[in-house]
Protein backbone atom coordinates (compact mmCIF):
# COMPACT_ATOMS: atom_id res chain seq x y z
CA UNK A 1 0.00 0.00 0.00
CA UNK A 2 1.10 3.56 -0.63
CA UNK A 3 1.43 6.04 2.24
CA UNK A 4 -1.74 7.77 0.98
CA UNK A 5 -3.68 4.50 1.23
CA UNK A 6 -2.31 3.94 4.73
CA UNK A 7 -3.27 7.48 5.75
CA UNK A 8 -6.80 6.89 4.53
CA UNK A 9 -7.16 3.63 6.49
CA UNK A 10 -5.67 5.09 9.68
CA UNK A 11 -7.86 8.19 9.46
CA UNK A 12 -10.96 6.03 8.89
CA UNK A 13 -10.14 3.99 11.99
CA UNK A 14 -9.71 7.19 14.02
CA UNK A 15 -12.98 8.72 12.80
CA UNK A 16 -14.96 5.51 13.41
CA UNK A 17 -13.20 5.14 16.78
CA UNK A 18 -11.79 1.73 16.02
CA UNK A 19 -8.80 3.54 17.48
CA UNK A 20 -10.43 5.66 20.19
CA UNK A 21 -9.14 9.01 21.48
CA UNK A 22 -6.00 8.66 23.63
CA UNK A 23 -5.41 5.07 22.47
CA UNK A 24 -2.02 3.87 21.30
CA UNK A 25 -1.60 2.70 17.72
CA UNK A 26 0.22 -0.52 16.90
CA UNK A 27 3.93 -0.11 16.27
CA UNK A 28 5.25 0.89 12.86
CA UNK A 29 6.61 -2.65 12.43
CA UNK A 30 3.18 -4.16 13.13
CA UNK A 31 1.45 -1.71 10.80
CA UNK A 32 4.00 -2.31 8.04
CA UNK A 33 3.30 -6.04 8.29
CA UNK A 34 -0.48 -5.50 8.28
CA UNK A 35 -0.37 -3.20 5.24
CA UNK A 36 2.29 -5.22 3.39
CA UNK A 37 4.41 -2.11 3.27
CA UNK A 38 7.67 -0.75 4.65
CA UNK A 39 8.26 1.05 7.95
CA UNK A 40 9.39 4.10 5.96
CA UNK A 41 6.04 4.27 4.16
CA UNK A 42 4.10 3.79 7.41
CA UNK A 43 6.25 6.44 9.10
CA UNK A 44 5.43 8.98 6.40
CA UNK A 45 1.69 8.32 6.69
CA UNK A 46 1.73 8.66 10.49
CA UNK A 47 3.99 11.71 10.36
CA UNK A 48 1.61 13.54 8.02
CA UNK A 49 -1.39 12.66 10.19
CA UNK A 50 0.51 14.03 13.19
CA UNK A 51 1.27 17.24 11.28
CA UNK A 52 -2.43 17.50 10.41
CA UNK A 53 -3.34 17.27 14.10
CA UNK A 54 -4.80 13.76 14.43
CA UNK A 55 -1.95 11.96 16.16
CA UNK A 56 0.69 12.67 18.76
CA UNK A 57 4.04 10.95 18.32
CA UNK A 58 6.63 10.67 21.09
CA UNK A 59 9.92 8.87 20.93
CA UNK A 60 9.82 5.63 22.95
CA UNK A 61 6.20 6.38 23.95
CA UNK A 62 4.63 5.47 20.62
CA UNK A 63 1.86 7.09 18.60
CA UNK A 64 -1.51 7.88 20.13
CA UNK A 65 -4.79 9.35 18.92
CA UNK A 66 -5.37 12.89 20.15
CA UNK A 67 -8.47 13.47 22.30
CA UNK A 68 -9.43 16.54 20.26
CA UNK A 69 -7.83 16.61 16.81
CA UNK A 70 -6.10 19.89 16.14
CA UNK A 71 -7.09 21.18 12.72
CA UNK A 72 -4.27 23.09 11.10
CA UNK A 73 -4.58 25.38 8.12
CA UNK A 74 -2.34 24.36 5.23
CA UNK A 75 -1.16 27.55 3.56
CA UNK A 76 0.13 28.10 0.07
CA UNK A 77 0.65 31.49 -1.53
CA UNK A 78 -2.10 31.93 -4.12
CA UNK A 79 -1.64 33.46 -7.55
CA UNK A 80 -3.88 36.50 -7.85
CA UNK A 81 -4.56 35.69 -11.49
CA UNK A 82 -5.88 32.25 -10.45
CA UNK A 83 -8.11 33.78 -7.77
CA UNK A 84 -9.63 36.09 -10.35
CA UNK A 85 -10.04 33.62 -13.21
CA UNK A 86 -11.58 31.10 -10.79
CA UNK A 87 -14.50 33.53 -10.41
CA UNK A 88 -15.02 33.55 -14.18
CA UNK A 89 -13.62 37.07 -14.59
CA UNK A 90 -10.78 38.02 -16.93
CA UNK A 91 -7.48 38.99 -15.35
CA UNK A 92 -5.41 42.07 -16.13
CA UNK A 93 -2.19 43.24 -14.52
CA UNK A 94 -0.53 46.66 -14.59
CA UNK A 95 2.86 47.71 -13.23
CA UNK A 96 2.73 51.05 -11.43
CA UNK A 97 6.33 51.44 -10.27
CA UNK A 98 9.53 49.44 -9.91
CA UNK A 99 12.55 50.95 -8.13
CA UNK A 100 15.61 50.01 -6.10
CA UNK A 101 15.53 52.03 -2.88
CA UNK A 102 17.03 52.05 0.64
CA UNK A 103 14.83 50.07 2.99
CA UNK A 104 12.42 52.26 4.97
CA UNK A 105 13.20 52.19 8.69
CA UNK A 106 10.01 50.31 9.58
CA UNK A 107 10.81 47.52 7.10
CA UNK A 108 14.42 47.30 8.30
CA UNK A 109 13.08 46.79 11.79
CA UNK A 110 10.49 44.18 10.73
CA UNK A 111 12.94 42.17 8.61
CA UNK A 112 16.08 42.83 10.69
CA UNK A 113 17.94 44.34 7.74
CA UNK A 114 21.13 46.35 7.71
CA UNK A 115 20.71 50.14 7.83
CA UNK A 116 20.09 51.52 4.33
CA UNK A 117 20.05 48.03 2.79
CA UNK A 118 18.66 48.25 -0.76
CA UNK A 119 15.30 46.70 -1.57
CA UNK A 120 13.35 46.26 -4.79
CA UNK A 121 10.09 48.16 -4.35
CA UNK A 122 7.26 47.20 -6.70
CA UNK A 123 3.77 48.69 -6.85
CA UNK A 124 1.18 47.15 -9.15
CA UNK A 125 -2.52 46.62 -9.78
CA UNK A 126 -4.59 43.53 -10.42
CA UNK A 127 -7.95 43.83 -12.19
CA UNK A 128 -10.97 41.54 -12.58
CA UNK A 129 -12.94 42.32 -15.76
CA UNK A 130 -11.14 45.69 -15.77
CA UNK A 131 -12.48 46.54 -12.30
CA UNK A 132 -9.94 47.11 -9.48
CA UNK A 133 -9.35 43.92 -7.50
CA UNK A 134 -6.08 44.36 -5.60
CA UNK A 135 -3.47 47.08 -5.16
CA UNK A 136 -0.10 45.57 -4.24
CA UNK A 137 2.96 47.25 -2.79
CA UNK A 138 5.88 44.93 -2.22
CA UNK A 139 9.49 45.02 -1.04
CA UNK A 140 11.86 42.25 -2.16
CA UNK A 141 15.32 41.66 -0.65
CA UNK A 142 17.89 41.37 -3.50
CA UNK A 143 20.47 39.91 -1.11
CA UNK A 144 18.11 36.94 -0.77
CA UNK A 145 16.85 36.93 -4.35
CA UNK A 146 19.58 38.40 -6.64
CA UNK A 147 17.56 37.52 -9.77
CA UNK A 148 15.01 40.19 -8.89
CA UNK A 149 17.44 42.86 -10.11
CA UNK A 150 16.87 41.62 -13.69
CA UNK A 151 13.10 41.24 -13.39
CA UNK A 152 11.18 44.17 -14.91
CA UNK A 153 7.65 43.06 -13.90
CA UNK A 154 6.03 44.74 -16.88
CA UNK A 155 4.32 41.55 -18.09
CA UNK A 156 4.28 39.38 -14.98
CA UNK A 157 3.48 40.46 -11.44
CA UNK A 158 5.92 39.97 -8.55
CA UNK A 159 3.34 37.54 -7.16
CA UNK A 160 3.64 35.37 -10.31
CA UNK A 161 7.42 35.68 -10.37
CA UNK A 162 8.08 34.86 -6.71
CA UNK A 163 5.69 31.90 -6.53
CA UNK A 164 7.41 30.30 -9.53
CA UNK A 165 11.00 31.29 -8.75
CA UNK A 166 11.49 31.36 -4.99
CA UNK A 167 10.37 28.80 -2.37
CA UNK A 168 9.68 29.84 1.21
CA UNK A 169 10.18 28.01 4.49
CA UNK A 170 8.40 30.40 6.85
CA UNK A 171 5.52 32.79 6.43
CA UNK A 172 3.81 35.44 8.54
CA UNK A 173 0.37 36.60 7.48
CA UNK A 174 -1.59 39.42 9.10
CA UNK A 175 -5.05 40.56 8.00
CA UNK A 176 -6.67 43.79 9.09
CA UNK A 177 -8.94 46.63 8.11
CA UNK A 178 -7.19 49.85 7.14
CA UNK A 179 -8.57 53.19 6.02
CA UNK A 180 -8.15 54.07 2.35
CA UNK A 181 -5.59 56.86 1.96
CA UNK A 182 -5.28 59.01 -1.14
CA UNK A 183 -3.25 56.43 -3.09
CA UNK A 184 -5.35 53.41 -2.17
CA UNK A 185 -8.51 55.42 -2.82
CA UNK A 186 -7.40 56.26 -6.36
CA UNK A 187 -6.33 52.76 -7.30
CA UNK A 188 -9.27 50.90 -5.78
CA UNK A 189 -11.85 53.56 -6.62
CA UNK A 190 -12.95 53.72 -2.99
CA UNK A 191 -13.76 56.84 -0.95
CA UNK A 192 -10.94 58.15 1.21
CA UNK A 193 -11.32 56.78 4.73
CA UNK A 194 -13.34 53.75 3.72
CA UNK A 195 -12.35 50.48 5.46
CA UNK A 196 -10.22 48.31 3.19
CA UNK A 197 -9.47 44.61 3.66
CA UNK A 198 -5.67 44.51 3.89
CA UNK A 199 -3.20 41.65 4.12
CA UNK A 200 0.47 41.90 5.07
CA UNK A 201 2.57 38.90 4.12
CA UNK A 202 6.22 38.25 4.97
CA UNK A 203 8.17 35.24 3.72
CA UNK A 204 11.56 33.84 4.70
CA UNK A 205 13.83 31.23 3.18
CA UNK A 206 15.70 29.35 5.92
CA UNK A 207 15.68 32.38 8.20
CA UNK A 208 16.56 34.92 5.50
CA UNK A 209 13.86 37.48 4.64
CA UNK A 210 12.63 37.32 1.04
CA UNK A 211 9.73 39.72 0.68
CA UNK A 212 7.18 41.84 2.52
CA UNK A 213 3.95 42.58 0.66
CA UNK A 214 0.99 44.73 1.58
CA UNK A 215 -2.14 43.82 -0.36
CA UNK A 216 -5.16 46.11 -0.46
CA UNK A 217 -8.40 44.62 -1.77
CA UNK A 218 -11.26 46.44 -3.43
CA UNK A 219 -14.50 46.88 -1.46
CA UNK A 220 -16.57 43.69 -1.39
CA UNK A 221 -13.59 41.30 -1.19
CA UNK A 222 -14.16 38.19 0.91
CA UNK A 223 -11.55 35.73 2.19
CA UNK A 224 -12.62 32.14 2.84
CA UNK A 225 -10.43 29.55 4.58
CA UNK A 226 -11.16 25.82 4.76
CA UNK A 227 -9.84 23.75 7.66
Amino acid sequence: MSYRDIKKVVLDRIETQIWAPDSLLPSETELAEEFSSTRTTVNRALRELAEEGYLERKRKAGTRVLNAPIRKAQFSIPLVRDEITATGASYRYALVERSLIPAPAWISARLELRPEQKLMHVRCMHYADNAPYQYETRWIVPDSVPEVLDADFTEFSPNDWLVKKVPFTNLELSVMATKADQIVSEFLEAPIGDPIFTAERITWLRGTPVTLAKLFFAPGYKMTTHL
